[in-house]
């Protein structure tokens, strides 16, 4: 019952993530990205504090806090690409592009946990970067645009996360786990925002509305939801769950922005799909690894 809770929550997650692709682009048309990656997880952390600021007062263990800072700095370096490319891609090519996260998290946690990748995995894989090619090369051979390579590595960024977070989810209480990886995100941003980019803001309703949305629910909620959640269920069946965010992505774009995907790119992004259900589902081995 509480996996199934769990996992009901983090569908839910995966529907708020997915259609505010489009509200993030609109807003880096009026300030820099990672000035908003700032404004988002300083107001996160702000809210968390204030909701599980007595978890603060309890023993915390130098393991705990380094396990809450690394689980953040992934979480930010996945946000920074991601929020990067966004600038220089659609909200729909960058949705399914970061859904490679999906096939990335088991061949990760197999690095990590020194195990040997299954056949489905590696099929997954080659075929998801078969989809990845046609629906980011839309010019000569090897022409990936800038912000579709900025995106893939925020997906990786944000697989070293989900595995990171399914570890430390066992040992750390997630009231403890939401504070410190938002609050490492949101030091990260304050310490590089005013350096690394010019500072650029025009105050319009849209950034307002991005900044509140993005922060208070997009990553104070969920990423307490996923940090608890992720007690009662894998990383894969996490990855598997969200990997359906693209697909909401995609239908947000349609019927905000009227985005299309071309008829290459489309097929592109079905295959990236089947790359991600081969990775997840294992038809041709049972075996799982004994990090997932």
């Amino acid at each position: 019952m509480k996996q199934g809770r769990a996992e009901a929550a983090l569908a839910f997650n995966t529907v708020v993530w997915g259609s505010t692709f489009v509200l993030a682009k609109a807003a880096l048309v009026y300030v820099s990205p990672v000035l908003f990656l700032a404004f988002r997880f300083g107001l996160a952390s702000v809210a968390l504090l204030l909701v599980f600021g007595r978890v603060l007062r309890k023993p915390i263990t130098r393991g705990m806090l380094g396990g809450g800072v690394l689980t953040g700095l992934f979480l930010f370096i996945g946000y920074l690409f991601q929020t990067l490319g966004l600038q220089y891609t659609t909200p729909t090519k960058s949705a399914f592009i970061t859904g490679l996260t999906t096939v990335m998290v088991p061949l990760l946690g197999a690095l990590v946990y020194k195990s040997r990748p299954q056949v489905s995995e590696l099929i997954g894989v080659s075929v998801a970067t078969l989809g990845m090619g046609l629906l980011t090369l839309e010019g000569p051979f090897g022409s990936i645009s800038r912000g579709d390579l900025l995106t893939l590595l925020g997906a990786a960024g944000f697989a070293a996360h989900i595995v990171t977070l399914g570890h430390f989810s066992e040992s750390m209480g997630y009231e403890l786990l939401s504070v410190a990886q938002v609050s490492a995100a949101a030091i990260s941003a304050l310490a590089l925002f005013w350096w690394v980019e010019p500072i650029r803001i025009h105050w319009q309703p849209v950034v307002l509305w991005a900044i509140l949305i993005s922060g208070l629910v997009c990553t104070a909620a969920a990423f307490t939801i996923q940090a608890w959640a992720q007690r009662y269920t894998s990383s894969t069946r996490t990855a598997l769950i969200y990997a359906l965010e693209p697909v909401f992505a995609g239908i947000t774009s349609w019927l905000v922005l009227g985005e299309i995907l071309s008829g290459r790119a489309a097929v592109g992004a079905v295959i990236i799909l089947a790359g991600i259900l081969l990775v997840e589902m294992k038809p041709f081995q049972s075996r799982s690894h004994p990090c997932l």
